[in-house]
């Protein structure tokens, strides 16, 4: 199989698909491995050091995309890049489909193979591929969130952890998953009050066996989350149903519960957000103030930390890239159902449930 590595063109986006180890295994296999010059740059790996590996270098997208079977990515191919896919090319990257209908749509039409790497499961039902980038994510929300606290970005001059003598800050945090417990975690290392929120009363069991004294969890209900608002600082969006778009806990009347100056950090703003006033940001500009509530919602929160977020990322994505390419998408699903989960459009048909339900489309599961 030819794989292609294109450098990623979403703003501020500075990962890799792929490292050098994997295009060392998928050469010894007999896979030919296609790199778009400059595609590592930001996370540490030179033309040099891909060639070296064994993959050709080469100039342009077009180029990669015309002659790869498989594109490796990291984030949802752009209207430019959707021009260029062709028949029965698989793409595995992550989607999140049902933010974009367009990106939905167009890959559709074009008849693609959508592998997405936030549905891909494992045997007890967990999303192997999206952990490591929800565990960046997470310790990123707060990081990012004590920084937005602060007078000089628009917050209200609160320190997180406090000192001898004044009140710590407030930290709340929508959803009791991997991002959630990350966030909390690194919250109450920083010496904050944190609450936690969840809908799954055995998650909220676990957290508080797991967690430091300093955080408490709240089953998650629209009174409580509302009675919670007033006293956050900050809140972290940590919601998610896989491949679904993300529900709104937070509507823009809430706002006005919320303290001048506090801020939100919206993770799930990725699947839609799941609060109301949640739209996508970049790197580059970040943040935005509605109601006196400064928001924070960047769409690829591990693109700001690249060496990092591509070694996790391709620890996890690289065995099935080799799996990929051994058996094709089609042999692969066959074989592993929770591949197949994986699968969201398949030859131009919409194989998600969830992301058909998101854009009223129609959908046919995949005949495995």
């Amino acid at each position: 199989m030819i794989v292609g590595v294109p450098t990623e063109v979403k703003t501020d986006e500075f990962r890799v698909g792929l490292r050098l180890v994997g295009v060392e295994m998928l050469t010894r296999q007999g896979h030919e491995v296609l790199v778009q010059a400059g595609a590592g740059i930001a996370a540490g790996f030179t033309d040099n050091a891909y060639a070296g590996a064994g993959a050709q270098i080469v100039a342009t997208a077009q180029e990669i995309w015309s002659r790869g079977e498989m594109i490796v990515k990291v984030k949802e191919p752009m209207p430019a890049e959707i021009a260029l896919v062709h028949t029965g090319q698989v793409i595995f990257t992550y989607f999140h489909f049902a933010s974009d209908r367009d990106l939905t749509v167009g890959c559709v039409e074009s008849g693609c193979v959508a592998v997405a790497y936030e549905t891909l499961t494992d045997d007890r039902g967990r999303l192997p591929l999206l952990t490591p980038m929800s565990e960046i994510a997470g310790k990123l929300a707060i990081q990012e969130g004590a920084d937005y606290l602060e007078n000089p970005h628009g917050g209200r001059g609160v320190l997180l952890g406090g000192v001898p003598g004044v009140e710590p800050g407030h930290v709340l945090v929508l959803g009791g998953g991997v991002v959630g417990s990350c966030s909390a975690r690194i919250a109450a290392g920083m010496g904050a009050d944190v609450v936690v929120t969840d809908i799954s009363l055995d998650r909220l069991r676990e957290l508080d066996n797991s967690m430091p004294p300093n955080v408490n969890t709240i089953y998650s209900d629209p009174h409580a989350i509302r009675e919670l608002l007033p006293w956050a600082d900050l809140i972290v969006g940590a919601v998610l149903i896989p491949g679904a778009k993300a529900p709104c806990l937070i509507s823009r009347e809430d706002l006005k519960r919320m303290k001048p100056g506090s801020v939100i950090v919206d993770v799930a703003v990725d699947q839609g957000g799941c609060v109301e006033t949640a739209r996508m940001t970049t790197h580059s500009d970040p943040v935005y103030t509605v109601d006196g509530v400064v928001h924070y919602c960047v769409g690829n929160m591990p693109g700001a930390v690249a060496r990092t977020a591509t070694h996790a990322l391709t620890n996890a994505t690289l065995p099935w890239v080799l799996k990929i390419a051994q058996h094709g998408p089609d042999r692969l699903g066959q074989l592993n159902p929770n591949f197949a989960n994986a699968i969201n459009i398949n030859h131009g048909t919409l194989t998600n449930k969830a992301v058909a339900e998101a854009h009223g489309l129609a959908f046919e599961p995949l005949g495995v």
